[in-house]
């Protein structure tokens, strides 16, 4: 399971676990960006106003159909029956609102459409209606992409330094213990890192993305905070109208638990997008762009990936080409293996073995003793 690209073909999924554990090289690749981008097939940079909204407008006739299901026949069901009726709606809803929360990310990048003001327009829209400050993360966001894998710039999912763990690190490092930081960390994760900065960049002051005076932002992305908060107050008003109308029960069923179905994904993807004990970190006298854009993996979801839009198995080309739409990702990924070579990781061991697997091997940071590469830092999981 979870090859990760020792060669310069295609890695198959077949391979044996250990491999994928190998280390990728952290020197200066012998390939430059441009070179990268000469194999990929030019149509893959296109992106179609057309084919962005026949996803959108299918994972929204999934969605409806869902929910149309589960309002109108549930309640007609058999007490027994309906402990499996609801559950199955949760999680099969919460996935297909995951592929929107992806659509939406791919408006945060331009990668929709030609027209920055239709990708922010959708964008907005889609992700207010999860809650989510549109263009608050979209500016964080952006910051990760151009300094991924940097301890003192990347913006989430941050490693510590062995030195600056918390005194209660310890305390956890044990199977009840990493159940427990896992369980905060999936349902507690992405709301706490919005309004806390949990897991993100330390900053000199109080950070949030709801604050549009935070440290996070310049004075010219200000206004598009408020934008940004307008539009989940907006989605809030609305469902407290719900409330008033349904019942709290009732939108906690319909529209709560698939959201936090959907934080849950949101987190355990970034999380294993760039938590691996075969990737390294680098200080600011090691880092450069290009190896940290390097220092993400691939991951496999199953029939997941489909209904993500890919964002799970393409991420080390999503972070090379943020701007391409997500269905020309594969094809850019196949392209990109033989160039990238060992540069390139995937790992295909199941993800609710590779969470358990990054958070008991993946404690914190350090350099290897007596390497003269100090700025080079790799996960370590002694205390």
């Amino acid at each position: 399971m979870g090859a990760g690209g020792r060669m310069s073909v295609p890695p198959s999924p077949k391979k044996s676990e250990f491999n994928s554990l190998k280390r990728v090289p952290y020197s200066k690749p012998p390939f430059t960006l441009s070179e990268i981008k000469k194999a990929i097939p030019p149509h893959c940079f296109q992106r179609s106003v057309l084919r962005s909204f026949s996803y959108l407008l299918y994972d929204f006739i999934l969605a409806s159909l869902f929910y149309y299901v589960a309002t109108n026949y549930f309640h007609n069901l058999p007490q027994p029956l309906s402990y499996v009726a609801w559950p199955l709606y949760w999680a099969m809803q919460g996935w297909i609102l995951t592929g929107v929360w992806v659509i939406a990310h791919e408006c945060g990048h331009h990668a929709f459409s030609d027209y920055q003001w239709l990708d922010d327009t959708v964008g907005l829209i889609l992700r207010s209606s999860l809650l989510v400050p549109y263009f608050s993360w979209k500016y964080s966001h952006r910051r990760h992409h151009s300094n991924t894998g940097s301890l003192e710039r990347d913006e989430v999912f941050v490693p510590k330094k062995k030195s600056g763990l918390r005194w209660w690190a310890k305390h956890f490092n044990n199977p009840p213990g990493r159940f427990l930081s896992i369980t905060i960390q999936l349902t507690l994760g992405w709301p706490l890192y919005l309004a806390f900065n949990v897991a993100g960049r330390p900053y000199d002051r109080f950070a949030c993305h709801y604050d549009p005076y935070g440290p996070i932002f310049s004075d010219r992305e200000r206004l598009q905070i408020y934008i940004s908060d307008a539009g989940v107050l907006a989605v809030a008003y609305a469902l407290y109208r719900l409330v008033l109308a349904k019942g709290v029960g009732w939108v906690i069923s319909v529209y709560g638990v698939p959201l936090l179905v959907v934080n849950a994904f949101l987190v355990m993807i970034t999380y294993l997008q760039h938590t691996h004990p075969s990737l390294p970190h680098y200080d600011s006298s090691e880092w450069d762009w290009m190896r940290g854009a390097l220092s993400t993996v691939d991951r496999d979801y199953g029939i997941l990936n489909k209904v993500f839009h890919n964002i799970t198995d393409t991420h080390v080309a999503h972070h090379l080409f943020s701007t391409m739409p997500h269905y020309h990702a594969m094809a850019a990924t196949k392209a990109i293996k033989p160039i990238l070579g060992e540069y390139y990781q995937f790992d295909g061991m199941p993800v609710y073995k590779a969470i358990w697997r990054e958070a008991k091997e993946c404690l914190y940071v350090e350099p290897d003793e007596g390497d003269k590469d100090k700025g080079v830092f790799w996960f370590r999981n002694k205390l």
